[in-house]
């Protein structure tokens, strides 16, 4: 593995460089400088400002915004604080996707193999899940025993090998980037624009990607609740890569209902199980994921010039899923990444299973229009299944399997859902919340669009 830390011909910070300098220089709605914005990244990396200057920083970047430029030059900045894999002495194309995240969204769990058995390389670095979006890292490491941190140089093994790897991003991957989520986190600056691309594409450029297919999803289960917000956040995406030299694009996907069938860290890892394995163990909704996977995989396939056209990458992606030749990567990779293969091979919640499973039922017949994914992530956080803030512990075997999606006809008593709960859960005030996501209409109405539109 090739990997270099890139040297910044600037000096420190003087004292024009301040903290309460920079602060009130974009407090006031002023353009910052490169070296400016240099000067905070390093402050920040090195502890020379201090977390309460910091954290103002970025709240004055939230109510003022960045230019082009400035966002460029924080991204770069940023990416410059580590460590930068250089895979240019290996065969490619290198790309990969990334998900502003949402409810059930597990994608990447099934794309990263398909990608590699459609003849791309993937190094999909992850991140673990914030409130109700679920991190890949949280899913894969409810496989007994899957690591995600990984050296550099197993980490090129894998890719050399499998065609994929996915890992978490290490203490010397843009170190900058760790500290600011951390402390967006808690000021409430996560959703800012130019703070989102920034993160995003230094951590997409660090890892080697050559090229990058972005999903930004949109409502009341997504970061982005408008589509208005989430267009204007897949455009600076893009634009800001365009400048840097990484080709990109994005869809506008739904996230107005979760992903799939099941939400929860194991239960979504046995839902990807069963579409790499192409096992049909019940009548589960897993339609509009397989659909998105498949949608994906074909734009990184077109990005990367690995195949001619959409229609072609389309076509390879299913053939690739249906042969199982995915399936065949993902085992492996699981294996070298020391997870345990009986545990998705013969019995996916083998060490992972809540020890309580209580079904909701409908209360009426007729057709149900809406499932709130902003209320049920609201419900896995209840569960333990996700963060209220970045220390907590994740429960992997909680969470919601459902049995209906939007668009579905519904019988008085038939299940809507399961919920999986740890025994001393309270189901009273879970169930009124899932009660509260739902609405069983006599009007039919058509399931939910799934991508919007590709920018």
């Amino acid at each position: 593995m090739k990997s270099s830390r890139k040297k910044n011909a600037a000096k420190s910070p003087t004292h024009s460089f301040a903290p309460s300098w920079l602060i009130e220089r974009k407090r006031d709605g002023h353009e910052l400088t490169p070296e400016e914005i240099l000067a905070f990244v390093r402050g920040v990396t090195d502890g020379t400002f201090a977390d309460y200057q910091a954290t103002a920083f970025l709240m004055a970047v939230f109510f003022q915004g960045m230019s082009l430029r400035e966002t460029c030059a924080l991204t770069e900045t940023m990416l410059a604080s580590g460590e930068r894999y250089d895979f240019s002495h290996l065969a490619g194309p290198f790309v990969d996707k990334h998900s502003t995240g949402g409810v059930g969204d597990k994608v990447s769990v099934i794309l990263a193999p398909l990608a590699a058995a459609c003849g791309v390389k993937v190094p999909m670095m992850s991140g673990r899940g914030l409130g109700a979006t679920g991190g890949t890292l949280d899913k894969l490491e409810s496989i007994p025993g899957f690591q995600t941190q990984l050296s550099s140089g197993r980490f090129e093994e894998l890719l050399v090998s499998l065609g994929c790897g996915m890992i978490g991003q290490s203490a010397t991957i843009v170190p900058a980037d760790k500290k600011l989520y951390a402390l967006r986190d808690v000021t409430a600056t996560v959703e800012c624009v130019p703070l989102i691309v920034a993160s995003i594409l230094s951590k997409k450029l660090a890892e080697g990607a050559q090229s990058l297919v972005l999903d930004v999803k949109v409502g009341s289960g997504a970061f982005m609740k408008t589509r208005h917000r989430a267009r204007t956040l897949a455009k600076a995406l893009i634009t800001v890569s365009k400048h840097l030299g990484l080709p990109c694009r994005a869809l506008i996907t739904n996230m107005d209902q979760p992903l799939g069938y099941a939400v929860g860290n194991a239960l979504e890892i046995k839902e990807c199980v069963e579409i790499l394995r192409n096992t049909k163990t019940n009548d589960l909704p897993s339609a509009d994921l397989k659909e998105l996977t498949v949608q994906l995989c074909a734009h990184m396939l077109d990005i990367s010039g690995r195949v001619r056209n959409l229609a072609e990458g389309r076509k390879l992606a299913h053939s690739k899923l249906a042969d199982g030749s995915a399936w065949e990567i993902f085992k492996k990779l699981v294996e070298a990444q020391g997870g345990e293969l009986r545990a998705i091979e013969e019995a996916p919640f083998l060490h992972h299973k809540a020890p309580r499973q209580t079904p909701i039922l409908a209360d009426r017949s007729g057709h149900l229009v809406r499932t709130d994914a902003g209320i049920i992530g609201k419900i896995l956080i209840e569960l333990g299944g996700g963060r209220k803030k970045a220390s907590d512990t994740v429960n992997p075997s909680v969470g919601l399997v459902f049995h209906k999606k939007t668009g579905s006809r519904v019988k008085m008593g038939e299940t809507l859902a399961v919920i999986h709960s740890e025994n001393d859960a309270d189901l009273s005030e879970i169930e009124s919340l899932f009660r509260s996501a739902i609405e069983i209409s006599n009007t039919r109405k058509a399931g939910p669009k799934l991508i919007f539109e590709r920018l």
